[in-house]
């Protein structure tokens, strides 16, 4: 086992080497205002008998979950994912995916929607063979909390009596967000999770010690360093190695980032709305301030990437017409991977949903004034849904905020492989080429990042008088029809007769 812990000052002028102590067998932070990374790296022995068993029939598994409120962003912990659990997966050839799904409900909780890999699960769009690196299959879902899995973690890890344990796990509980990572090359599974503040206003007090002879633990306090090159990042601070080192040794080191933050006399952000009236064709909104749309490079275009639950879908013919496209502030509809069935109601849906990138138009009157907004209009088609009771004939669905940013392509010769800190598997990166550089556009203050949209829905209560209707309306046609048919029978009788008499 081997545990990785950094803090990222939030003012590197307010820290003193004095608020860390290092003894032989452990490290104490007091009162350090910072956001903080752990990561855990696990082998297969280490853990339950049935993740070891659904693992078996994974080559590769990353999860990305992010909590629905909005967070802080540190360098170099840059990039962004919607709300909710996203997973990325690919399968061992020839495994049959049974226990998958099973153990996935035991760890997250058995409302998650999945049957079995190859039915709920959606295939990765690959816009270029050269550049296919990720995963094959993705699943998201709106899960908006961990709470299932800490009791899981806290029942099978620390055995229901390691209190320190207990405590760690329910840490959890407050994170930004949660990466596992799992590939057979490896045959090690890697937790890291990241909060962005302390729990409390006093900062982290934390004490880390040794595990064993087997296990590493090396902790790190750095701050950000103004980088010397455009696609890098710094930090500086200090490192320390439990065990091994008496005290904490000084370090400043440099690597390129595939994730940037916007240069700082950038103030642009996004904010998104539903036009209303929602009806079953939502229109999603991304709201922009056009004196800051501003690109970070000539190489860059603006991007959203969109993550739909089964009720809500594109219609990517829709959004082949150019014309149309230019409408909507639309450039292009790049990728569209999943259920994209335009007739099918949500109940008979299988799969989770759908993801797309689009590009979007930057254009701006030259007229138009500082205050002025671009405001983009993705047109959504909505699934008829399971009727249900006491709905008012209306209901609300979540549907995560899409996430922002700038692709730009790095200088030639720049290698993205060196960051130790990189995220990989986000559903978006894997669209890109290998140099591409991610300016993320920071979401407008806000207290969630998931839309809660109404839609129409059939009420139970009000399903007697769609029948009663239905039946009347069923049988009033009927009717008009045989009578039709009589006049057509009679007129032909009677003229028929009429020239026997002649």
């Amino acid at each position: 086992m081997k545990h990785r812990i950094t803090y990222f000052l939030h003012d590197p002028s307010e820290f003193d080497i004095s608020q860390i102590e290092v003894k032989s067998d452990a490290l104490s932070v007091d009162s350090l205002d910072a956001a903080k990374e752990h990561r855990i790296t696990l082998g297969l022995s280490e853990l339950p008998p049935e993740l070891r068993r659904a693992l078996s029939e994974c080559y590769e598994l990353h999860l990305r979950w992010t909590r629905p409120t909005p967070y802080y962003h540190v360098s170099p912990l840059l990039s962004r994912s919607s709300s909710g659990m996203h997973l990325f997966y690919t399968p061992q050839l020839g495994s049959s995916q049974n226990f998958f799904c099973s153990a996935f409900k035991q760890i997250f909780g058995d409302d998650l929607k999945c049957i079995n890999p190859a039915t709920t699960f959606t295939n990765v769009s690959i816009l270029s063979e050269r550049f296919a690196t990720g995963a094959s299959q993705q699943y998201h879902t709106m899960l908006s909390s961990l709470a299932e899995l800490i009791t899981y973690l806290s029942h099978k890890v620390c055995k229901g009596r390691d209190y320190a344990c207990i405590k760690q796990m329910q840490s959890l509980s407050s994170a930004a967000y949660l990466d596992i990572d799992y590939d057979t090359i490896s045959h090690a599974l890697t937790f890291t999770a990241f909060w962005d503040s302390a729990p409390s206003s006093h900062g982290w007090t934390d004490k880390h010690s040794q595990l064993g002879p087997t296990h590493q633990t090396e902790v790190g306090i750095l701050n950000s360093e103004t980088p010397t090159e455009p696609e890098e990042l710094k930090l500086g601070g200090f490192l320390t190695v439990i065990g091994e080192d008496d005290h904490p040794s000084p370090t400043l080191f440099a690597f390129p980032s595939r994730h940037q933050p916007l240069p700082q006399s950038s103030e642009l952000d996004y904010r998104t709305a539903f036009r209303d009236p929602t009806g079953l064709h939502p229109v999603l909104q991304l709201i922009f301030p056009s004196s800051q749309l501003e690109s970070p490079g000539e190489s860059c275009a603006l991007h959203t990437y969109l993550t739909l639950p089964s009720y809500l879908f594109i219609d990517k013919y829709q959004l082949s017409d150019p014309l149309f496209l230019a409408s909507q502030n639309l450039v292009a509809l790049h990728s569209i991977a999943g259920e994209t069935d335009l007739e099918a109601p949500d109940w008979i849906i299988k799969t989770w949903g759908s993801a797309a990138l689009l590009e979007l138009s930057t254009s701006i009157s030259t007229s138009a004034s500082a205050d002025e907004e671009l405001t983009v209009s993705i047109p959504l088609h909505l699934r008829y849904l399971s009727p249900s009771n006491a709905t008012l004939g209306q209901i609300q669905v979540p549907v995560p905020w899409p996430i922002v940013f700038w692709a730009c392509v790095a200088d030639e010769g720049t290698k993205m492989n060196v960051n130790p800190f990189d995220r990989v598997n986000l559903g978006y990166d894997g669209l890109f080429g290998p140099r591409t550089m991610f300016y993320h556009v920071p979401t407008a203050p806000t207290k969630i990042l998931v839309q809660h949209v109404r839609v129409p829905i059939l009420n139970l209560d009000d399903a007697q008088y769609v029948e009663i209707g239905t039946v009347f309306a069923i049988a009033l046609g009927s009717l008009w029809v045989l009578w039709k048919l009589l006049r057509v029978w009679t007129g032909g009788y009677h003229e028929n007769v009429s020239k026997k008499t002649q």
